[in-house]
This record gives C-alpha cells, structure tokens and sequence, in this order.
C-alpha cells in the first residue's frame, strides 16, 4: 500500500497547494508513482497541474456523493495523475453532513485506485470542515506547511485538536510527519523565531529545508507548472526535491 499524505492547514496562503504539487513532481523525478488529490473546491491544484477546473464534465464533487467512481474522473497531467476539484465540491459538503460514515467518503473511493501509486498527497481545503475530515481519515500522514509569518501559527493547535479527534474516531494510526516552513526569507529573524517556535509550542519537527519565498514559485501555477519545470534550478526547486528525497527516505 501506498503511503497518503494530507497537506493540511486551516489557513489559507500558506502554499498547500504548491507543496502538494510540487512534491508530487520531485517525487515522480525520483521514479516513483503520484497520484494527487485536490479535496479543495476553490480547484487551485488542479488549475495549477494545467486543468481548467469550469471546463471538467465530472470531478470530485461527483466521486464524493457517489454520482462516479474515482478511476471515472483521473486524469493524467504530465507525469503526475490528478483527480481534479471544481467549485461544484462546496456542495458536496452539504450532501456529505446527511450521510452515515461521511468521515470516510474519500478513504473508500480511492482505495480501488492505491495498488498503481507509490505515494498519494491529498490537498485540503483551508478549513476544519468535513472535506479536510475526509482527508485525514483517507491519510497515513500529515505535512503542514507553514508561512513563517507572525500569525501563520496561530491555527496549529486547533488542527492538532482535529486530528486528534480524527484518531479517537476514525484513523487511529494518522501521524504528523513535520512542518514544511515556507515562504522562508532567511534575512528576517521574524522568520528564524517562527520557525524555532514550532517544536517548542507543538512539538511538531520542521522538516529541512525551508522553502525560500520566491516569485518564481509563486508565478510557476500560472503557467500550470510545477516549480520544477518552471524554474528547475532554482532554489525553490531545489528545496522541495530536498524535502521530497527527506520523504521517500523516512517511508
């Protein structure tokens, strides 16, 4: 079985989806099987892979209120297989809180799908909701980027609570995995204490390196590339293939 990751975070900006995309291409250089999972219905992830989320017939929104199954709407974007979001899946939350067993929703519809991937990262939506639920229940593992900013922390402790809850209720053997600090701007001492203050108010590790703040990386999505083919010399690029070798190394 594959291992799969949730890239989690309740706030919003803090590069989940770059990470998610990114990561996925430093690990598919590497050889390996990727499949993406965009759980966000604003569909960043999959905008950045080069789809365009208005024009898909069907979507995750239909694998989550069981109108199709997951292997009906993967698509292939590179090297890298997506199965891509629309805004349509903010409805599917609604249809979801009505079901017995919505926590595990995502974990069934692509358990068919896990023997052909190496590696599975979800990105959720920046919220506590029930689709992030799906995500952590789905997921072996949790990455959780982190803007090193003075209030990009402030919503860690109440997605460790969640996950906590996630344990207690529905995936007894999820595991954080570590922070990824981005955005890093390594001449600010603001983001040297943030990315100190991690293991001593959570305990949590911050996974090396940090990903440096980079307009390249920011612009790469626009392009629906990754930074690694984008920009593949730079220092982003550099520090997610770091952090991606970190990951196959700990499996």
């Amino acid at each position: 079985m594959p291992r799969v990751i949730a890239v989690a975070n309740q706030k919003g900006g803090v590069a989940k989806t770059t990470t998610v995309h990114t990561l996925g291409a430093a690990v598919v250089e590497q050889g390996h099987r990727v499949l993406l999972v965009d759980l966000d219905p604003q569909a960043c992830l999959t905008f950045s892979t080069g789809l365009d989320p208005d024009q898909l017939e069907q979507s995750l929104h239909d694998v989550m209120i069981g109108r199709a199954r997951a292997r009906d709407v993967l698509h292939k974007a590179g090297d890298l297989h997506l199965l891509p979001s629309s805004i349509d899946l903010a409805g599917a939350e609604v249809v979801l809180l009505g079901k017995t067993g919505r926590e595990y929703v995502l974990r069934r519809a692509i358990e068919p799908l896990l023997e052909a991937y190496d590696l599975v990262l979800i990105d959720c939506p920046p919220s506590l909701g029930i689709l992030t639920i799906n995500g952590l229940t789905a997921a072996t593992e949790v990455l959780v980027p982190l803007q090193c900013e003075t209030l990009s922390h402030r919503g860690v402790g109440q997605l460790l609570d969640t996950i906590e809850d996630v344990r207690a209720y529905t995936n007894a053997d999820l595991r954080v995995r570590g922070v990824i600090a981005t955005m890093y701007d390594s001449r600010t001492k603001l983001a040297q204490h943030v990315v100190e203050s991690i293991p001593k108010n959570y305990g949590l590790p911050v996974l090396d390196p940090p990903v440096p703040k980079s307009v390249k990386v920011a612009e790469a999505p626009s392009f629906g590339r990754s930074i690694l083919e984008h920009a593949p010399n730079s220092k982003g690029a550099d520090a997610y293939r770091a952090l991606a070798e970190k990951l196959l190394a700990s499996a």
